[in-house]
């Protein structure tokens, strides 16, 4: 019988991050899949601690945590029967809503692991640690949460890499920002509707925004693959990002404004029409 593998400390799993690339005072934004991973001392806590670790008190990093949503089913229907439906709906609250499960257990703890600042928005929201937290996360655009003046926008601006550690290739939040800056004739919005937590108590709210779940155009061939994946496995063959292992993951190291552009010039040329 197979032994199980040996957990990583967090000073090995840092150090793991610094043999990719990772430098204390970078900014990064980490996508992570614990399972690839593999045993970690402290399991996901003991990843928070080591990407810290890595980082110093000069770092900054930040990773999507979206927002747990029973009701999200209710924005496929005809946006007159919306609001009555939502009528009972629990809000979403910027401190209590757990992540989206979908995402991973790691963006829960990470979510509450104390230092961690969340941005308040019910599509779009994002956690952030560190020297840029607070500048991240604040004052996040209602509508157009992903374009210009995001949180996706001001890590770029601060020169921002992606870290993906055994992640899926169509999980880089950072694309969406491509997805507003590419010039096509014809881009796919959507209109959603959240009950979200106020001062005032919880209040119905319209977001605006382009497509995020579907795509912004309408593919000619319904089985393609999410382009997200394209882009980033396309990205990876130009030799352009750092690779490496860590703990049993395959570990990519990205910049984030290059990765832009390149993501920015594929749809240009993928998805016009």
């Amino acid at each position: 019988m197979a032994r199980a593998a040996a957990a990583l400390s967090v000073d090995d799993l840092a150090a793991a991050l610094a043999r990719l690339g990772v430098r204390p005072g970078d900014v990064l934004m980490v996508h992570a899949s614990l399972r690839r991973i593999g045993p970690v001392d402290g399991r996901a806590a003991g990843v928070v601690a080591a990407i810290d670790r890595a980082l110093g008190s000069e770092g900054t990093w930040m990773m999507t945590l979206g927002a747990d949503d029973e009701w999200s089913w209710v924005n496929e229907r005809p946006e007159d029967e919306r609001p009555a439906l939502l009528a009972d709906a629990v809000p979403f609250d910027v401190l209590a809503t757990p992540a989206d499960e979908d995402i991973g257990v790691l963006a829960e703890v990470f979510r509450t692991t104390p230092g961690t600042i969340v941005s308040d928005h019910p599509e779009g929201r994002m956690g952030a640690r560190g020297r840029l937290a607070a500048a991240f996360t604040e004052h996040v655009p209602w509508d157009h949460y992903y374009g210009p003046g995001s949180p996706l926008d001001r890590f770029v601006e601060a020169g921002g890499r992606v870290l993906r550690l055994g992640a899926d290739l169509d999980t880089v939040t950072l694309l969406h920002l491509a997805e507003y800056l590419v010039e096509l004739p014809a881009k796919r919005q959507v209109r959603r509707h959240r009950m979200v937590s106020t001062a005032q108590g919880p209040q119905l709210r319209v977001v605006e925004c382009l497509d995020d779940s579907d795509g912004i155009v309408e593919r000619d061939d319904p089985d393609a693959e999410d382009y997200f994946a394209s882009i980033t496995r396309d990205y990876l063959t130009t030799d352009r990002a750092a690779l490496g292992a860590v703990g049993g993951a395959t570990a990519e190291l990205l910049d984030g404004p290059d990765l832009v552009a390149f993501a920015v010039d594929w749809m240009g040329t993928h998805l016009a029409r």
